[in-house]
């Protein structure tokens, strides 16, 4: 959206070469936000191995690759990092895998949710987590599944602060097909939109 800050989401469905499907994705996320035919375009592993969309004039495009079972998902963004993770919703023993590996708080709120939705606010924590990581270009190292992460059925915006994180935000856009997707920015100065493309 011209003015604001905006994450632009792709979701591509796949049989085979998850690679080319997510390059493809990558060049039309440049394309669509460097205004360049994806012709002009080049992917490449920028420096800590994050994926990078590049035109020949200089510019490069913060962007974010996740892959499920099929699909390929990317997202970008012109106004700083961004994050992305998708996973397909199944059942999982979420309470004994929170206790394992979140923050206690958030396994505490996991543990006082309905049993029948455990695996799908597991799996948006998780998802958070792996976004926020991806967007501070950090992954999940040094203590990235204990960083607390906002509750997911929380008020207020769709990208909401990460506790702890100055100027980082993540949500949960709606992705349909028992999806849990996730997006998160860094250096984000207020609100931000997202738009499934």
């Amino acid at each position: 959206m011209p003015g604001r800050d905006t994450v632009y989401v792709w979701i591509g469905r796949t049989a085979g070469d998850r690679p080319e499907l997510a390059r493809r994705l990558l060049r039309r996320a440049g394309g669509a936000l460097l205004d360049r035919s994806e012709a002009e375009l080049g992917v490449r592993r920028a420096a800590g191995g994050r994926p990078e969309v590049y035109a020949g004039d200089g510019r490069t495009l913060s962007v974010s690759v996740s892959h499920a079972d099929g699909l390929v998902v990317v997202a970008a963004r012109t106004g700083g990092p961004v994050g992305v993770d998708v996973e397909r919703r199944r059942p999982l023993p979420a309470a004994p895998l929170a206790g394992r590996w979140y923050d206690p708080d958030e396994t505490a709120w996991l543990r006082s949710r309905a049993e029948t939705g455990r695996d799908l606010d597991f799996l948006r924590l998780w998802t958070a987590k792996e976004a926020v990581g991806k967007a501070l270009g950090t992954g999940l190292r040094d203590g990235g599944l204990r960083r607390r992460m906002p509750a997911p059925d929380g008020p207020g915006e769709l990208l909401r602060p990460v506790p702890g994180c100055p100027g980082v935000r993540v949500g949960h856009p709606p992705a349909g097909d028992g999806l849990v997707l996730a997006v998160a920015v860094a250096g984000a100065a207020g609100a931000v939109d997202v738009v499934l493309a």
